[in-house]
């Protein structure tokens, strides 16, 4: 059963409880609410104003799955505060299994102050979950992506396109890095695991993989320094540091480019001129 009333009362207690430096947007000069303004928490949340002021007010239907979905990411709810919301609307908490897509808040927290900086939250099966303007600038936009394409690796070995932004030596490297990666993650998560799957849906859409597959290499690495050829700035060669949440299985990667370098400088006109019709993937 739903608490609509316990609902309205949650949600207004963090976002009151939320300032807007804590979701990377800016104060203002005149702001007297407590916390954030109702509709910062709607465009936050992809929600109109009046829909989110009815649900705080307990007088909104009940929300769906995604809706709910929507307000834990854009109020940065930990998991315990995500299942609570659940339950306050009638339904049943998700899954906390390795492959959530709920991000941590302390990761969004680190995300929100690299809007200057390439950066993006990427899930075990490398699809990404969030991105910085920057790193939309650089990589493209993640959120046009829907199934299994949400996943690099699956993109790599199915869509050609996809590779056209990397050096042609480095090609045959990193196809056999994504099926090494993707082997060492079937045999943590198992037989019957969404890792599991998208490797049999990839063996019997791609023969390159298949046969990087079967030759069960584990242990492969990237190079250490990630070349790019972006369409409207051109070469870039960037450094990539990684944090991991382990609560979550999910990576936060930043790209930098040496100081002074050509890269930086073009690191800094990609900022200028924001994300192109496509990106470096």
């Amino acid at each position: 059963m739903s608490d609509l009333t316990g609902l309205g009362d949650f949600l207004q207690h963090r976002r009151e409880a939320l300032q807007p430096e804590d979701v990377g947007l800016s104060r203002g000069v005149r702001r007297r609410t407590a916390g954030l303004r109702r509709e910062e928490v709607a465009l936050l949340c992809h929600l109109s104003t009046d829909y989110y002021a009815r649900l705080e007010r307990g007088t909104g239907p009940t929300p769906s799955e995604q809706m709910l979905t929507s307000l834990a990411q854009g109020l940065h709810l930990s998991l315990a505060e995500r299942d609570h919301l659940f339950r306050l609307a009638g339904h049943q908490p998700p899954s906390r299994h390795s492959g959530t897509e709920h991000v941590g808040p302390g990761m969004l927290r680190v995300l929100d102050r690299l809007d200057d900086t390439p950066a993006e939250i990427v899930s075990e099966l490398g699809e990404t979950l969030r991105q910085s303007r920057l790193g939309v600038a650089l990589l493209g936009d993640a959120s046009r992506r829907t199934g299994p394409a949400r996943s690099l690796g699956y993109r790599w070995f199915t869509d050609p396109t996809t590779r056209i932004a990397y050096p042609a030596d480095e090609v045959a490297v990193l196809s056999r890095v994504y099926a090494a990666g993707l082997r060492e993650l079937v045999a943590t998560r198992g037989p019957h695991s969404r890792p599991a799957r998208l490797a049999d849906d990839l063996r019997a859409v791609s023969e390159e993989f298949a046969a990087l597959w079967d030759a069960h290499e584990v242990g492969a690495r990237p190079p250490e320094i990630k070349r790019f050829h972006h369409p409207d700035v051109g070469h870039l060669d960037l450094s990539c540091q990684t944090l991991l949440d382990p609560d979550h299985s999910h990576r936060l990667l930043v790209y930098t480019a040496q100081p002074g370098s050509e890269s930086a400088e073009k690191l800094r006109l990609l900022a200028v001129i924001g994300a192109p019709s496509t990106a470096a993937h």
